[in-house]
C-alpha cells in the first residue's frame, strides 16, 4: 500500500530564477498539500500535464527526493525515516533513470539482483521470463551503449521488476517501444495487479489509463484537481472522450468532485 498525507514539495529560488519567473517569491512549490492512498491489488493513475508535479511526486514515494512537509508510507514504512526498508520493496520505471553505458544487460541486471540479495535460482527464473516476454534475447550481452531507445528501455524494465518488488511505479513505461512491446508491459503491468501488487501507473496515453486503472488522480500546479475510480470518471464525463475529459478537468482548474 501507498499512502500520502498532505504532502508538499517547495524549492528554492535563486535571484536568477526569481528575474526569469519575474517573482519575487524565494521559493516555488511543485506539490502543494496532496493526499491519496493506493491499495494493493489495483492500479493507481497519477495523472497530469507537464509541470503538474507529477514527476516530483513520484520521486518522493521513490525516495529519490525528500518531501518538504507531509508524509509517505510504502508497504508500511516512512519514506523520509526509513528509506532503505521502502528501496527494498519498490520498483520505480522512469525514463530519466540512467542505465551504465559499458556494461550488458546481463551485467546490469545482476548487480542490481546482487543489491537486492535475489538468490541465483530466483535472478534466473526472472530474467527468462523477463527476456522472453520483452524479446530481449538477442541483445542481452551487447553494450547498453550500442542499444536503441526501445531496447533501453526494456533493460530498465527488467530491472525495475528483477528484485519481485510488492510497489511498482510505472512512470510512461511504453516510451520508446513498439506496438507490440507495448502490449507485452500491458500484461506485466496486468500481471502486477494480479499478483496483488501496489501499482501506480503514469502515462499520457489516456487509452492506455483506461485500459489498466483501477482509481486515478488528476494533479495541476501541485494540487490534486480530480480523484475518484475509473468507472465514475467515465460514466460522469461531461465530454466525448477521455482524452477531452482530462483537458477540460485540467483546463478548469479546480476540483470537481465533493
Amino acid at each position: 500500500m501507498i499512502k500520502v498525507e498532505n504532502l508538499k514539495k517547495s524549492f528554492k529560488l535563486t535571484s536568477k530564477q526569481q528575474k526569469e519567473f519575474n517573482t519575487t517569491d524565494t521559493e516555488a512549490k511543485s506539490v502543494d498539500g496532496i493526499s491519496f492512498t493506493c491499495q494493493p491489488g489495483k492500479i493507481f493513475s497519477l495523472l497530469g500535464p507537464n509541470g503538474a508535479g507529477k514527476t516530483t511526486t513520484l520521486r518522493m514515494l521513490s525516495t529519490i527526493i525528500k518531501p518538504t512537509s507531509g508524509t509517505i508510507e510504502v508497504a508500511g514504512f516512512n519514506v523520509d525515516m526509513q528509506a532503505n526498508e521502502v528501496r527494498k520493496r519498490i520498483g520505480f520505471l522512469t525514463g530519466s533513470t540512467g542505465l551504465y553505458e559499458r556494461l550488458t544487460p546481463d551485467e546490469i541486471l545482476k548487480y542490481y539482483a546482487d543489491l537486492n540479495d535475489v538468490s541465483k535460482a530466483d535472478f534466473e527464473k526472472r530474467k527468462k521470463h523477463y527476456y522472453d516476454l520483452l524479446d530481449m534475447n538477442d541483445f542481452a550481452k551487447k553494450r547498453i551503449g550500442q542499444l536503441s531507445t526501445g531496447m533501453k528501455q526494456k533493460v530498465s524494465i527488467t530491472r525495475t521488476m528483477i528484485h519481485d518488488p510488492e510497489v511498482v511505479v510505472f512512470d510512461e513505461p511504453t516510451s520508446g517501444l513498439d506496438v507490440i512491446t507495448a502490449e507485452n508491459i500491458i500484461k506485466l503491468i496486468r500481471d502486477c495487479k494480479t499478483a496483488g501488487k501496489t501499482v501506480i501507473f503514469s502515462s499520457h496515453i489516456m487509452s492506455e489509463v483506461d485500459l489498466l486503472c483501477d482509481d486515478l488522480a488528476i494533479i495541476n500546479k501541485g494540487k490534486i484537481l480530480y480523484q475518484d475510480t475509473m468507472q465514475h470518471f467515465r460514466t460522469n464525463m461531461k465530454t466525448a472522450s477521455l482524452t477531452a475529459e482530462f483537458i477540460r478537468i485540467v483546463n478548469e482548474n479546480q476540483p470537481i468532485n465533493a
